[in-house]
């Protein structure tokens, strides 16, 4: 897909291409060189640049980098991971991947996210990671508990999926003590078409997560091509990212300060459109410090909004019904009010590079004459709508 074919407010998400990609994957197939290589490693290469950090792992998705991460935590069977249920069912199934529980927990209705309170609360001694979801691509600050953490020996695993270019504090998410992991989606702020990346804390960890991700296998493609055999020294899986995507990433990551601009300029002509708009609420992603990933609101009659903006070829969503809700997953149900009240509530709306100040216009108009129609009144942070 090119930029010409200008995807609309029918689209609730798009990629958004700046015409070198299709160039970087085509030497990339004249190289004759498909898999994981040089253009991988120069891809980590930049990213950990960007990031300002030592060093950064490619692996073939944002649910291969979280499963990587766990395991080379050391999380298992007969342990507990903190994680919000309002995430994408990806995060759960990496927890089950690993053979550990989930330890689902409540988020602030106004952010979606887990805080250090409702972290703390849920820590006990079967809990071995916290893996705070950074929704929408607004940083997640456990500072304050960290050293508590450490001393209980709880790593804290970020699933920064939506948040790649955000910042905590002065330095970009995965620049932390964390094991970040982002993905690189079709959809997601900046893609690869498929992939994914953990951030280690360590040389250790690095090493680690190179060798889980190519089957155990110690040496590199590059080595194993003047040998005549090689080691395989721990379990591991095929996760690696081809230098066919890092060809892609690499294109996008040379425009991400556009990229940045434009969606943290898309979301707030969003807030300043949806401000004087009745029964709606938006979900607070901290522009100045993210790079936004969803436009969200909170609304009363959320399905029936959503089936007529729907019918009027309005692209709206929904991210994400709550994962202790789901059958897969029932035996680890609670009850969450805050995460309960925003799954009948939150609403996508269109959020691409491709948006215009009158598509967004036409959003906000479409959803304002149906709640006006319908009689909404304003829905409070912290009240039920």
């Amino acid at each position: 897909m090119t930029n010409s074919s200008r995807p609309d407010a029918r689209r609730n998400a798009s990629p958004y291409l700046y015409g070198e990609e299709a160039e970087a994957v085509a030497r990339v197939l004249e190289s004759g060189q498909y898999g994981h290589g040089a253009v991988t490693e120069e891809f980590e290469r930049r990213v950990a640049d960007f990031l300002g950090i030592p060093d950064a792992v490619a692996v073939a998705s944002g649910t291969a980098a979280l499963h990587l991460a766990l395991i080379v935590a050391g999380v298992g069977p007969g342990d507990e991971v903190i994680v919000p249920s309002m995430t994408f069912c990806a995060t759960v199934q990496a927890i089950l991947a690993v053979g550990a529980t989930p330890r689902f927990v409540d988020i602030e209705l106004g952010t979606l996210c887990v805080n250090d309170q409702l972290v703390m609360e849920a820590v006990s001694d079967a809990t071995a990671a916290v893996m705070p979801v950074l929704f929408g691509g607004r940083a997640v600050d456990l500072a304050a508990v960290q050293g508590e953490l450490d001393e209980r020996g709880v790593a804290v695993i970020e699933d920064a999926a939506h948040a790649f270019g955000s910042r905590n504090g002065p330095r970009r998410v995965g620049a932390g003590r964390a094991l970040t992991c982002f993905s690189f989606g079709p959809i997601k702020n900046l893609t690869c078409g498929q992939g994914g990346m953990v951030i280690p804390r360590t040389p250790e960890e690095a090493d680690a997560i190179r060798r889980l991700r190519l089957l155990g296998v110690a040496q590199s493609q590059a080595e194993r091509a003047n040998t005549t055999t090689y080691r395989v020294e721990s379990f591991g899986l095929r996760y690696q990212l081809s230098d066919l995507n890092a060809a892609v990433g690499l294109a996008q990551l040379a425009h991400f300060g556009a990229t940045e601009r434009a969606r943290r300029d898309l979301w707030r002509t969003y807030r300043s459109a949806l401000s004087s708009l009745e029964g709606v609420t938006s979900v607070d992603v901290d522009p100045d410090r993210s790079v936004p990933h969803l436009c969200q609101v909170r609304v009363k009659n959320r399905d029936a909004v959503f089936a007529r903006l729907r019918s009027q070829g309005v692209g709206v969503g929904v991210h994400y019904p709550p994962n202790h809700s789901q059958p897969a997953f029932a035996a680890w149900k609670r009850t969450l009010p805050a995460t309960e009240q925003a799954g009948q509530e939150i609403l996508s709306l269109p959020f691409h590079q491709h948006l215009t100040e009158q598509h967004i216009e036409h959003v906000v108009s479409a959803l304002g004459q149906f709640l006006k129609s319908a009689g909404g009144t304003m829905c409070s942070p912290a009240a039920s709508c």
